[in-house]
């Protein structure tokens, strides 16, 4: 077993930031990708996870027993993480998860426990079987300041190379709310807190997307009126979304927690720079995907292609940016582990499928007859054209 005797060394790898011409071309600004699906574990949370359990180490001392809940890639992250350092780590995850995932897990070291339909209630498990061992910490997916210090590091690494000073806007995807979390954290640290940030989630997902809308007053589309809100225990000023009933309707199951961070929120609400909110259908999600493997040569999770969709559909990317054309923009290419070329092929099938000739042009999250896309932004509706895949 590989170990690194020394806890506060970082253990995340300096990501490249790639310039893209396939995208800039596309956009008709400079785009630069934050290539995190190269980090160890395949995805940003590598950041953020290794900092939380070295920390665990340091604090408690080799014996500590690192305890996770996770759809898939927060997991894969403890880990590896776990073995670098030489400490026990338990993953638990919700019975959808994919053999894959397993199967890479145990080559970690790690022990994998099976429960609940959703992270929700793998989480729960993993809590009852955390109160129960002395030796337990229960090492958080998303929602915790040191995991947000981690991911944040990213930031001071573009601020580092981006040539030409602070970027017009940075696009990320959200599920929890981590990586958004972190990417404000960092952003303050290195004078960027005005930078707009944009955030994208599919539509059976996007439990910050309604979230936000609900606590900054704006109205919310009539496709999500009716969704169940809770209060946040931590921020009892704030309501989040919660989207359980709806996970089951996206392909992004590594978007798929039932709330956000409630602490990611506030410091969305926050922040003196704008965040932007969008959510979209998977099938744009699938496109972006599609094409960014042809044009990079490179295989994401829709996850992370979420975050690309605006780099593949001018208009949406225009839309975003209705009064300024921006001159250079950050997209942050989160990574994650369980996609293949097989998922692919069913992504371009899906996305040329007949379903997108016959939908109504009311219809809920999907295609309209004329071949437009639905999305939304903040509290607006709007119809994208569709790309030849």
């Amino acid at each position: 077993m590989t170990t690194v005797d020394e806890p506060s060394q970082p253990l995340w790898i300096e990501t490249p930031l790639l310039y893209s011409s396939h995208i800039s071309s596309i956009i008709g600004c400079s785009a630069y990708l934050k290539l995190e699906n190269l980090q160890p574990s395949h995805s940003f949370k590598y950041r953020g996870v290794t900092h939380f359990i070295q920390q665990c180490k340091r604090k408690h001392g080799p014996d500590v027993h690192c305890i996770i809940a996770s759809g898939g890639n927060a997991g894969l992250a403890a880990a590896c993480a776990a073995r670098r350092v030489g400490v026990k780590c338990t993953v638990y995850l919700p019975i959808t998860a994919s053999q894959r995932v397993v199967d890479y897990l145990r080559k970690e070291e790690a022990e994998v426990v099976l429960g609940g339909r959703i992270y929700a209630e793998a989480l729960a498990e993993a809590q009852k079987a955390a109160a129960l061992d002395e030796k337990a910490v229960m090492v958080p997916a998303y929602d915790d300041p040191l995991l947000w210090e981690g991911h944040a590091s990213m930031i001071d690494e573009i601020a580092a190379h981006l040539p030409y000073g602070k970027p017009d806007a940075i696009f990320c995807s959200v599920g929890g709310g981590g990586l958004l979390a972190g990417i404000i954290v960092g952003c303050k640290r290195v004078g960027w807190d005005e930078v707009p940030i944009v955030t994208l989630e599919t539509h059976g997902t996007n439990c910050f997307y309604q979230t936000m809308l609900q606590n900054s007053n704006k109205s919310m589309p009539p496709d999500f009126e009716g969704s169940e809100y809770i209060t946040s225990k931590e921020h009892p000023e704030l309501v989040l979304a919660n989207v359980a009933s709806t996970l089951h309707l996206s392909k992004a199951s590594c978007l798929a927690a039932s709330t956000p961070s409630s602490g990611a929120v506030k410091l969305a609400l926050e922040r003196q720079g704008i965040v932007r909110c969008l959510s979209i259908p998977d099938e744009m999600s699938m496109d972006a995907c599609c094409k960014f493997a042809d044009d990079h040569k490179l295989l994401v999770e829709l996850a992370c292609s979420t975050a690309l969709t605006p780099a593949y559909f001018p208009s949406l990317f225009s839309n975003i940016f209705r009064t300024s054309q921006p001159k250079n923009v950050v997209f942050i290419v989160c990574g994650g582990f369980s996609v293949s070329l097989n998922d692919l092929e069913f992504y371009k099938q899906t996305v040329k499928g007949p379903q997108a000739e016959d939908i109504d042009e009311d219809a809920q999250w999907g295609t309209v007859s004329e071949g437009r896309w639905i999305a939304y932004c903040d509290s607006e509706k709007w119809y994208i054209p569709k790309q030849a895949p």
